[in-house]
Formats: structure tokens, sequence, C-alpha cells
């Protein structure tokens, strides 16, 4: 048998059902406590990065929107992503109840019941999509539904718990956003789009991998096969810094072809510097590692956000861009 499969023989995650038939005193939330609950299924968090990124992708598309229907854009693209974290949480209940870092969950915890977190993420979905094919345009509605039928299926069904790779294929899903708001502008997609896809996919590997490399343990117990569990710390260190060298040169394209300018050049090479050296840092950092990820998790957020925000910078001075952009952040985070 293949040393993979040897390890996950015995890596096989306790059902839901087991975990949660102990006996202990039945929980009974209030309504307060479910409603936060159901705004909690939705990933708020993760959900702020994929609106602004998409809002930067529909505001920097040639053409006008008009504010209204930029608007409703936003929003839809915000319930879309809000349904595709509720499904995920739906369908990886039986791993979320045996990993530390998720066993807090709505789900786990007895706030809500799965059927329920089923049905509202597919109801989340199903008008999200309607929504913007209506007020907005078909190909931006396509667009949104494959995105989710990506990230749920695909990603969360199947190549989550089959490969280690799950997060490299998987993160097409995430990188779709600012292409989803350039369709919602114009109707179609473009080269420039293409380009953000490519940068947030690039991305996605190193930013997660350094998050997984301090939760590995909490992946081998669920029987997830993470590249820290599969492959080890030194394989995915070196995996890490190879993605991080290649998401610099795909980063400064936007800026090489004339799509952006000099506020975004400059922040596209610091950003870029500083995320190839806390990845070279991470891959020297030996048995002291966990620090050394947990900075390269931390800065890559940040990287992200500074160089959607510096596109949005160069896009001309459209001041009720920024305006949008914290509207549609704010109120993303709520329930955060």
């Amino acid at each position: 048998m293949a040393p993979t499969a040897v390890l996950f023989s015995r890596l096989r995650p306790p059902s839901l059902v087991a975990r949660t038939s102990s006996s202990h005193t039945p929980y009974f939330p209030t309504e307060r406590q479910r409603l936060s609950a159901f705004l909690t299924l939705m990933k708020p968090r993760v959900m702020v990065l994929a609106v602004f990124t998409a809002l930067v992708g529909l505001m920097i598309a040639p053409g006008h929107l008009d504010p209204l229907l930029a608007s409703i854009a936003v929003l839809a693209i915000a319930a879309g992503a809000g349904a595709a974290g509720v499904l995920n949480m739906w369908y990886d209940a039986d791993v979320d109840a045996v990993m530390t870092r998720t066993v807090g969950r709505p789900i786990p915890r007895g706030r809500i019941s799965r059927a329920e977190a089923r049905a509202f993420g597919l109801v989340l979905a199903g008008g999200a999509v309607a929504v913007l094919a209506v007020a907005v345009n078909v190909t931006s509605a396509a667009l949104l539904a494959f995105a989710i039928f990506f990230y749920v299926v695909v990603y969360t069904m199947w190549l989550k718990r089959s490969t280690p790779q799950n997060i490299v294929i998987g993160g097409a899903a995430g990188a779709l956003p600012p292409v989803i708001g350039w369709a919602a502008a114009t109707g179609e997609v473009g080269l420039e789009p293409l380009i953000l896809f490519l940068i947030i996919f690039l991305w996605t590997p190193p930013h997660f991998w350094a998050l997984a490399l301090n939760r590995a343990d909490d992946y081998a117990r669920a029987g997830v096969p993470m590249l820290p569990v599969v492959a080890g710390r030194a394989a995915t260190t070196r995996h890490i810094l190879v993605y991080s060298i290649l998401l610099v040169p795909i980063s400064l394209l936007p800026w090489g072809l004339g799509l952006a300018g000099a506020i975004y050049g400059v922040a596209a090479v610091t950003c870029g510097a500083l995320f190839v050296g806390l990845a070279l840092r991470l891959r020297r950092a030996g048995a002291f590692y966990r620090r050394a990820a947990h900075s390269l998790f931390g800065f890559s957020i940040v990287y992200l956000f500074v160089l959607f925000a510096a596109l949005l910078a160069d896009s001309g001075g459209k001041a009720s861009a920024i305006v949008l952009a914290w509207t549609s952040i704010i109120v993303s985070a709520v329930g955060a």
C-alpha cells in the first residue's frame, strides 16, 4: 500500500453524530444566538477579502455602472461568497467537530443543524445568482454560480479530502471575485481580470499553507490531507517559497502592461519583496517555524489588500469607489 494510503487509512474522521451523541446537557440557543450563528456560517472575515477584490474588479473595469446597480452587484457577490461558506460548513461539519480551530463553529456547537445550514446556503446561493442575473447581467451571474459550485463541490466535497494539492486547484474559486466584478461592469471577461485571477490563484497556496503548518495536527486528526500532513514541513516550506517567487512577476503584469500606474507598481514591488523575504525566512526557520509561518500568514492578507487597494487608487480617482469599498467591507464584516 502506498505511504499516503497507509496514512489516511489511519486518519478516518469520526462522524459528527458520534461526537454529539454524548451525555452532555442539551443546548438550546436563543434566537439572537441563532441569528449570530447564521451570520457566522457565512464566514464574514473570508467574505470581506472576496468582496473587496470583486469590488476592485468592478471599479477598474472600463465603462460606467450605475451606482445602484454596482451596489446590488457587490451585495449579490457578498451573498454568493457567504453561501459558499455556509455550504462548506454544512458539508465539513464532521471535520470541524474534531479540529481545535473549528470546533466552536455553529454546527458542531449545536446552534444550527446541518439541514438548516444546507437549506440556508442553497437559498442564499440561488438568490444571489438570480439577483445578479436579473439586475446586472447573465455573464457575471454565471461566473458567480460557477465559483460557488467549484468551491462547494469541486474543492469541499472532492479535493479537500482526496489530495494534498486541494488548495492549489480549489483556490480557483477564491480567485474568481475580481473576474465576476469586471463582468458585472462590462458583461464580458478581458485580459485584466484574468491577470487578477492569476495573482490570487498563485497567492492562495502560500497563504493557506502558512496557516496549515501551524494546524497540521488538527488536519491529521480530522483526516484532511493538507500538504504539511502528507509531505511534511520541509516540503511545505519549499512549496511556499516557490509559489511566492512565482507570484512576484505575475503581480507586476498590471504595471508592466500599462494597466496600472506607479502607485500599483511601487506597491507590487515592495510587497512582493516582503512576501518572498518572509517565505525565505520560513524556509530557513527550522524547528522555530511556527512564528515565521504565523507572520507570513498575517502578511499575506495585508499583501492582497494593499495590492488591490493600489489598483483602486490607480483607477482614475473614482471617489465613489472608496465609499462603496468601505460600505461593502462593513456590510460583509457584520457578525465577524
